[in-house]
């Protein structure tokens, strides 16, 4: 795929996009089948909206938009419209971390308890030796998904802060994967610490800003007050309905508190893959793009026909597949799904937004990365 000249603004990437796709279908046969097998299975799932992307590192590839923003509104999902990204967004506290770090504001092998003092956490004392780097790869010993109930019941972050020596320590750090949301987000206190500034804005001013990503936001007031944003749904039944915003995710920003548009989320994968040497620098890509804690069979993408080795990085899941190392993080919050997935040697990305919690999420980055790396989509 050939490179192009970096878009000046993104004011036309929809129309540039509408030239782009026919070439890629023409270069790439496996991502044609790819394209007609998305197009049936979105029309099949009935999900109420969806917005897609491929990119390279400097060129937009295919860009495309299915479906209304909200069941019972004619108004159509583009590339423009706001989504929640869900768990998507620790890719961007893996970034925040990795720049703490290479600005010489932190060290990923201090431990937290010495940046925080403030607080006890675990029931062993192993825990005391969690460090930063721990926390971004879900290493720190401690009970999955500690107190991830809590948030589902609405709980917000600072309350369950609390609790936090409650939390079962079942192995010593770096010894065993747990994934996690609400200690997850101790990066937030860390950059609190450290930039005294809140988290929030310190990726709106690091990140968002000097990326250009012009819609991105970190909290519910800003995703109410848009005027081109995406609904959450689920499915009641044989109908999709829109349901609530749980406001609790929002207090775990780290984790699961950006808001997206396809826009934002085109610079976003283009930047991991190293457009933006300025705003992530080559030694904060390799940090979080790096294997850190080996993940166990049992989860979704354990389960995707290529996968031959998986891990957690900062931020990061890395996987082996078909031969070619993958970067992916895959995210859903109530009414949201979102999957990203970047193949560096191939200098590719794809971004797809549901607005639903719908299983088609778990199919479309297996199936692309048939498509582009074993030329042809596996069969169930």
């Amino acid at each position: 795929m050939s490179l192009v000249t970096r878009l000046p603004c993104l004011a036309v990437i929809s129309a540039l996009a509408t030239l782009l796709p026919a070439s890629l279908h023409a270069q790439n046969p496996g991502y044609e089948q790819y394209s007609q097998w998305l197009n049936a299975s979105i029309a099949a799932s009935t999900v109420p909206g969806v917005a897609m992307a491929v990119v390279s590192s400097h060129q937009v590839l295919d860009v495309q938009t299915w479906g209304v923003r909200a069941i019972g509104s004619p108004d159509p999902v583009d590339d423009h419209t706001l989504f929640r990204i869900a768990s998507v967004s620790k890719t961007f506290a893996g970034a925040v971390a990795a720049k703490l770090v290479h600005d010489q504001k932190q060290a990923w092998d201090t431990p937290v308890l010495t940046i925080l003092p403030q607080y006890a956490i675990g029931t062993e004392a192993a825990s005391r030796t969690m460090t930063l780097k721990h926390v971004l790869s879900h290493s720190t010993g401690l009970m999955p998904h500690a107190f991830s109930n809590m948030l589902d019941a609405g709980v917000a972050y600072a309350k369950i802060q609390e609790k936090f020596t409650e939390i079962p320590t079942v192995c010593p750090p770096g010894r065993c994967y747990g994934y996690q949301n609400v200690v997850f987000s101790l990066v937030s206190d860390v950059v609190e610490v450290s930039e005294h500034i809140p988290y929030g804005q310190y990726v709106e001013e690091r990140l968002f800003g000097p990326l250009g990503m012009t819609r991105a936001s970190m909290t519910l007031e800003d995703y109410l007050a848009d005027t081109n944003v995406s609904a959450p749904h689920q499915r009641r039944g044989e109908q999709w309905q829109t349901v609530s915003t749980n406001a609790a995710y929002y207090s775990v920003g780290p984790a699961a508190g950006v808001n997206a548009s396809l826009d934002d989320m085109i610079l976003w994968a283009q930047a991991n893959l190293g457009a933006f040497p300025d705003v992530l620098p080559p030694d904060v890509l390799a940090a979080q793009h790096s294997p850190v804690v080996e993940t166990p069979r049992g989860n979704y993408f354990n389960r995707w026909p290529n996968l031959e080795n998986a891990w957690y990085g900062l931020g990061w899941r890395v996987f082996d597949y078909a031969g070619q190392r993958v970067l992916h993080h895959g995210g859903g919050v109530r009414g949201f799904r979102t999957e990203l997935v970047l193949v560096p040697a191939l200098d590719i990305a794809m971004i797809v937004l549901f607005n639903a919690e719908t299983p088609l999420a778990n199919d479309v980055v297996p199936h692309f990365l048939d498509a582009m790396l074993v030329e042809g989509i596996a069969q169930p």
